[in-house]
């Protein structure tokens, strides 16, 4: 391969391969946003197959989440160093293998293993999307493609439940839940081959080592925070959970203090700290840590309550989430084409306002009606919530990336990915404290009878993440997402790209 020695100017050269490329891109981020729900409905087969402990459905459904989000900041910065073509691509081989390991498991431990290396391929692939549109599309159509990623990954997300639902109950040549593995296998290979095609490569105009102590400390200082949380109640919460959380605090001011010390001496930080001075990036960063909170809360103690609580089908559970999905999908349309461009930022906090309702909505009726909630009294408050994080996801990557120059567009996507990924790990292991905790140590049928009991207090925990999302959301420029900002700082840094094209 040769290399470009001149930057390419996006408001001049249009990749044509460039849709094709979306269409590759967007199939691998449906991919990593249907696995990590997918597990969700297949849990009690899972736990009856291969007998897997609550710590350990914990690990295989918050593992996944943990591994992403330990490895995404370096995946992203792997993209940039060393080609996000290449990178990607690595990552849709390691996701397949992997996923291959994940359905041939034949105890708790190599699947936990296998969902655990899992994510970690993931993280070498997802960062790469971002990055891949971000320096493919000119200004004038990254919008409507940034709300066609926000529509995909609000359906990939509910589509997990649903894909996990209709394989776990056909049973397709008596595998059980493995199909929600094996699946991934022909999608990979697929994807291996089309992106290998169409995709164009791309990197950092200026090549460094990558940050192997920023990637250490973050790693350690992240993991001492979610290993406790996920492991204490099921071991009694010993000294060393308190001493581990309590550890993660200087451990990620250590690594703060590391980043900007390599800055000051000319190196290449594992996270580029000036994007948050941008307003945008800063708070769009919180808001998406809220929402990962919140929806690895919710959909395990989701999941759970429908099929071991009300006693309903995976299929019929799995179905449940449709109209969520549906009203994501309706938000996502309507605040990138409609809402925000107009209205700004005060789009965005509606949907944060309305989601909150949601679940306050959803709370007070499985406290009212207990196991006796009929179908349709647990699907209407699913519309508001679906409706309002709709309004948010879409607009909210495009917001985030609005003023990050091209030569970061690597570090800056998986920074975004990690806190939401982050939230995802944190939520799944909080439930042991705010979900598990409240169904106690009982056989089966007493733990059901308190399922709801569990259910309706984890669903305050949720509405109260999308209250702090609304408040966070106030740092947001009025304007952001407007067509006035988007004349601003986003087509300043597309005219200094430095992003080099490889042939």
């Amino acid at each position: 391969m040769s290399e470009n020695k001149h930057p390419r100017n996006a408001m001049n050269t249009v990749d044509p391969r460039r849709w094709a490329a979306l269409a590759v891109v967007l199939v691998a981020s449906f991919m990593d946003a249907v696995d990590v729900t997918v597990v969700h409905m297949a849990i009690p087969h899972i736990q009856q197959d291969i007998g897997a402990s609550s710590a350990q459905v914990q690990w295989i459904t918050g593992g996944y989440a943990l591994a992403f989000a330990l490895g995404l900041i370096t995946g992203g910065r792997l993209g940039d160093l060393f080609g996000r073509k290449r990178v990607f691509l690595l990552g849709v081989v390691g996701f397949t293998v992997t996923s291959l390991v994940c359905g041939i498991a034949g105890n708790a431990e190599m699947l936990l293993a296998g969902r655990v290396a899992q994510g970690a391929m993931a993280a070498l692939m997802v960062p790469q999307v971002l990055s891949i549109i971000h320096v493919t599309f000119p200004e004038r159509e990254r919008g409507k493609v940034f709300g066609i990623y926000g529509a995909v990954m609000a359906l990939g997300t509910i589509a997990g439940p649903l894909v996990s639902a209709l394989l776990v109950q056909g049973d397709l040549f008596g595998l059980g839940w493995r199909p929600i593995f094996l699946v991934n296998l022909p999608l990979g290979i697929a994807g291996l081959i089309a992106g290998s095609l169409v995709i164009s490569e791309s990197k950092a105009e200026r090549a460094a080592r990558l940050d192997l102590v920023g990637v250490v400390l973050a790693t350690a200082g992240l993991l001492a925070l979610v290993l406790p949380l996920t492991q204490g109640r099921e071991l009694g919460w010993p000294a060393w959970t308190y001493v581990s959380m309590a550890a993660s605090v200087p451990l990620l001011a250590v690594f703060v203090a590391w980043e900007r010390r390599l800055l000051r001496r000319g190196g290449s930080p594992l996270v580029v700290l000036s994007l948050f001075a941008r307003r945008s990036f800063a708070g769009g960063q919180g808001v998406q840590l809220m929402f990962g909170l919140a929806s690895g809360v919710f959909f395990l103690a989701w999941t759970l309550y429908l099929q071991l609580g009300l006693g309903w089908s995976p299929l019929k559970a799995g179905l449940s989430g449709l109209p969520l999905s549906a009203a994501m999908m309706a938000g996502a349309g309507m605040s990138m084409q409609v809402l925000v461009p107009r209205f700004g930022r005060v789009v965005l906090q509606a949907g944060a306002l309305l989601a909150a309702a949601g679940m306050a909505l959803f709370a007070c009726l499985a406290q009212h009606y207990g196991s006796d909630i009929a179908m349709w009294q647990a699907l209407v408050p699913l519309i508001p919530m679906g409706l309002g994080m709709g309004l948010i996801i879409a607009p909210l990557t495009d917001v985030i990336l609005s003023e990050v120059p091209h030569e970061h567009a690597g570090s800056a996507s998986g920074l975004t990915n990690t806190t939401v990924q982050l939230g995802q790990a944190v939520g799944v292991a909080l439930s042991s404290v705010i979900f598990f905790a409240r169904l106690g140590h009982g056989d089966p049928a007493a733990r059901a009878a308190q399922m709801p009991h569990a259910f309706t207090g984890s669903l305050w925990y949720v509405a109260a993440a999308f209250v702090a999302a609304f408040a966070l959301l106030s740092s947001l420029p009025r304007t952001a997402g407007t067509k006035k900002l988007a004349a601003g700082p986003a087509r300043r840094s597309e005219q200094q790209d430095t992003t080099v094209p490889v042939a």
